[in-house]
């Protein structure tokens, strides 16, 4: 069993993996960077000196085990995870140590949630999937939007993003998403996911000022569809992305993001815009932020130090929502985020 503020992270020279990694050093954790590539790894090792580094690859159980040795923790920041987390879960659990990934993939999360659950439980451990920018920090907002409620009919989340410039790892996971549905479209509805051949809509969203009213794509489903309906009782989950930002994504020239800042933030900004109705009553939470990779190293951070301090409300694999007090987990992201809190209104 891993033990004090050694917290490994695999990919950790990834452009969100060097997000976590600092954000670890900052709140006072020792980072232990692990992945596949040497010459990345002791790259980051003479760009942080002091930093131990362990060369690993999915492919090799007993590497994983070794890169795992005396960490309390792991976040696994290396994508396609299709193909890192199920084995990053397996070292996890034979370590006796919490997992926390930032997986974006529909289908991978499906996964970790299937084939985890019971084992994690039966070792009373916690497996935390999309603990990032996209399903994690949806679901805390609908779940502090839900605030007494037991179920609603319908939950909204727009994203609205004023450009995505995607990384790498984000195009490669959206190439293996892509193969795995065969080409079709994912959402949920009726209470479960359902692959399609429509066509996307085309609407308008009334993001609050000083975003304002913006043209977004509707059915852009996301990670969300699986973190939120994992504990919340709403049947309807729909997710929704600015149409400029979906048409940077889908750019046959689209460019990784560039450091406009200290911290290595690009100048990208978002406003994540929550709406939960139930019988003509809605509730709505607003939360805005600068670079959508930035903000998932507080996500996941917060995540591991609320774990490791006993903060937790479950074990097993489950979702932001369900793991933590997620208004309260929103608070101690104020020096990343900006919050708005529900208000009730009739729909």
């Amino acid at each position: 069993m891993g033990s004090g503020r050694t917290v490994a992270v695999f990919g950790a020279y990834g452009h969100t993996g060097r997000f976590v990694v600092a954000e670890l050093r900052e709140c006072g954790y020792v980072p232990l960077p692990s992945g596949r590539d040497r010459d990345k790894l002791l790259a980051l090792a003479q760009a942080q000196p002091g930093l131990e580094v362990r060369q690993a690859s999915v492919d090799d159980p007993s590497s994983l085990d070794r890169a795992l040795d005396g960490a309390a923790a792991v976040i696994n920041c290396a994508g396609p995870f299709a193909a890192t987390a199920a084995p990053l879960i397996e070292a996890a659990l034979r370590a006796g140590i919490p997992y926390v990934d930032v997986a974006a993939e529909i289908e991978a999360n499906v996964d970790t949630f299937a084939h985890f659950a019971d084992r994690a439980r039966d070792r009373g451990t916690l497996v935390v999937p999309a603990m990032a920018f996209y399903g994690g920090l949806g679901d805390l907002l609908v779940t502090t939007a839900m605030g007494d409620w037991t179920a609603a009919d319908e939950a909204h989340v727009a994203y609205g993003l004023s450009s995505w410039h995607p990384t790498a790892g984000t195009l490669a996971s959206g190439v293996v998403s892509g193969r795995r549905r065969g080409g079709r479209r994912v959402r949920y509805t009726g209470g479960r996911l359902e692959y399609h051949d429509d066509a996307m809509p085309t609407l308008e969203w009334p993001f609050p000022a000083p975003l304002g009213p913006q043209s977004v794509i509707g059915e852009f489903t996301m990670a969300d569809v699986v973190t939120v309906p994992s504990h919340l009782a709403i049947p309807e989950v729909r997710t929704y992305m600015t149409a400029r930002a979906a048409a940077d994504l889908s750019a046959p020239d689209a460019s990784g993001p560039t450091a406009v800042d200290e911290r290595g933030r690009s100048a990208q900004t978002f406003v994540v815009d929550v709406l939960v109705r139930s019988e003509g009553t809605e509730r709505r939470v607003v939360a805005s932020g600068q670079d959508i990779y930035a903000i998932s190293a507080p996500l996941a951070v917060e995540a591991v130090d609320r774990i490791l301090t006993g903060r937790t409300r479950t074990t097993g694999v489950a979702s932001a929502g369900a793991a933590f007090d997620a208004p309260d987990f929103l608070r101690a992201l104020s020096p990343h985020l900006s919050l708005h809190a529900p208000v009730d209104t009739r729909g």
